[in-house]
């Protein structure tokens, strides 16, 4: 067993109009435009599993490996982390196509749409669940894609000792500057690399910060120009892109997110019992630290709790 996280501080707090109900812990890094560390809590140095925000940099991996992408839409899907809404099904459907893949080659398992709204639609048609609307299919649609232009096999591209997934994992570690501290099993069942926080957030920033017509930057732009292909129309890291230009942001499972800003700096962290709730006001109070301000991060800076489909308190930073 590997042991990976020495655990955070008090971040968030759940406060009701009677009562406070508890805390959330967790940490945070923020960096600033020349990665120098200026802001942090709890602990940002031992691994964490980023879970889906590593998916910017499996993306640049690959790019470098021969993926044959030149529309920057689909360079977004295979970042994503799609709420399966139907302009998400379509462009994953259309790529599986166009190079003959079936659906039944997706490793991802079959899944509702993660997006509320796409997922009653789909319930409330008589569907159920399939490959392509799990989350994840992008990114396994970009793996099978980059696997047949560079020859590999397509039996097991999920494997760790996957020629595919060791060019993925040495982007991850280019750009974190880490060397992977533990290989695990993410939700799609595709591997997932352990760094730390600090590590997050410098990859974000030298995405941001890398030169025009660089693969890195190829990236970035992708995601930011499409933020609805990364996330959703309702998703937190579409709307922290739309919100306040040039920003890229990735969530991750578990209460993670990771956002860079250019010629500002970057931002990582961690939610300890994985609320999600809890990260988005903690994004917040980071950026804010950098001087980030818009008001899309007033809207975010504390999360309503409900009650009876009534406000009843929120969730707020206490860092």
């Amino acid at each position: 067993m590997v042991k990976t996280y020495e655990g955070g501080v008090p971040l968030a707090e759940v406060v009701r109009s009677d009562f406070v109900e508890g805390l959330h812990r967790g940490s945070v890094v923020v960096l600033d435009a020349a990665g120098a560390t200026v802001a942090g809590a709890g602990d940002v140095d031992s691994p964490i599993f980023p879970r889906s925000s590593n998916k910017p940099m499996q993306a640049v991996g690959m790019l470098r490996a021969g993926l044959p992408l030149t529309d920057p839409a689909d360079v977004a899907l295979v970042s994503a982390s799609h709420a399966g809404e139907e302009f998400h099904l379509a462009r994953v459907a259309g790529l599986l196509r166009a190079a003959g893949i079936d659906e039944s080659a997706l490793h991802c398992p079959p899944d509702l749409p993660v997006g509320e709204a796409a997922r009653d639609a789909v319930l409330r048609a008589g569907g159920g669940p399939t490959r392509l609307q799990m989350n994840c299919s992008g990114k396994h649609t970009g793996m099978l894609l980059t696997c047949l232009a560079a020859g590999w096999p397509l039996d097991g591209y999920w494997r760790p000792e996957h020629p595919l997934q060791q060019r993925l994992r040495a982007a991850i570690e280019e750009f974190t500057g880490e060397e992977a501290a533990a290989v695990g099993v993410d939700g799609c069942g595709a591997p997932v690399l352990a760094v730390s926080l600090t590590g997050l957030a410098r990859a974000y920033l030298r995405l941001v910060s890398a030169e025009r017509g660089t693969v890195e930057r190829t990236v970035a732009d992708a995601m930011r120009a499409y933020p609805e292909l990364v996330g959703g129309t309702q998703a937190d890291d579409t709307r922290l892109m739309r919100g306040v230009p040039g920003t890229l942001a990735k969530v991750g499972a578990e209460g993670v997110i990771a956002a860079a800003v250019p010629g500002v700096g970057a931002v990582a962290l961690k939610i300890d019992d994985g609320a999600a709730r809890a990260r988005m006001p903690v994004l917040v109070a980071a950026l804010r630290r950098l001087g980030v301000d818009a008001p899309v991060l007033t809207e975010y800076a504390e999360v309503p709790l409900l009650g009876g489909g009534l406000p009843v308190g929120a969730v707020r930073a206490v860092w």
